[in-house]
């Protein structure tokens, strides 16, 4: 295996946590004075591109989630409260 991983390589072994810790990481990084424009707009990019990764994750989850019925049985989650 490679040492060089791609980009989505990376963000694909990242958990939902770890991405919205790196994400809060970024924003402070954005909001301090200090940062210059070139990091600003780095920073931005890496953010989207968190942003996107946990975006499909969570749709992933939620197409996976089950809920129960009132009669015990499981059926795809649909998105619905009733």
């Amino acid at each position: 295996m490679s040492k060089d991983k791609s980009n989505d390589q990376v963000l694909e072994e990242k958990t939902l946590e770890e991405a919205f810790t790196e994400l809060d990481g970024l924003a402070e990084k954005l909001e301090d004075r200090e940062t210059s424009l070139e990091d600003s707009f780095r920073f931005y990019r890496q953010g989207m591109e968190l942003l996107k990764f946990c975006s499909e994750k969570l749709d992933t989850v939620e197409k996976k989630m089950l809920q129960i019925n009132e009669d015990g049985t499981f059926s795809e989650f649909s998105g619905r409260i009733d």
